[in-house]
């Protein structure tokens, strides 16, 4: 079972191969795979996701391509935006690019996340869109 965690999501994907052997930095999926843990589609032309497609590259020192699985770490290294695991390979975090964020800070709009209040509940920042929102934050370290 690996966990990818990205943007706002957090994807469990049971059927991703692992080995007993240490962690590599690769993260093989496939099509289906890459769609539900990034949003992205993989498709002919490349990683695409609504106007955007970005080729594949196809290098025969480092492939990126398996047969019908990608290595959607070394493609996310290539685009020169963060990722990051952990010692056993089990938990990868695909991160978005500076400029992804720029952007956003552009709007002043916040990304959407959700939270539990003191008594468990959870709540979404976007159920709260056109209201004034106050978020308080505390951390004991």
């Amino acid at each position: 079972m690996i966990r990818i965690f990205h943007d706002t999501r957090e994807t469990v994907i049971s059927d991703a191969p692992l080995t007993d052997a240490p962690a590599t930095d690769a993260l093989w999926l496939d099509a289906t795979q890459i769609r539900e843990a990034t949003g992205w589609d993989w498709k002919p032309q490349g990683l695409c996701r609504h106007d955007t497609c970005m080729p594949v590259p196809r290098s025969a020192d480092q492939p990126m391509v398996d047969g019908s699985r990608l290595d959607i770490a070394a493609f996310w290294r290539f685009a020169g935006w963060p990722v990051v695991h952990d010692e056993s390979g089990r938990v990868w975090v695909l991160g978005e690019g500076a400029a992804n964020r720029a952007d956003a800070l552009i709007t002043l709009q916040a990304p959407d996340f959700e939270l539990p209040d003191l008594e468990g509940r959870m709540h979404r920042l976007s159920d709260l869109r056109g209201q004034r929102v106050f978020l308080s934050t505390w951390a004991s370290w």
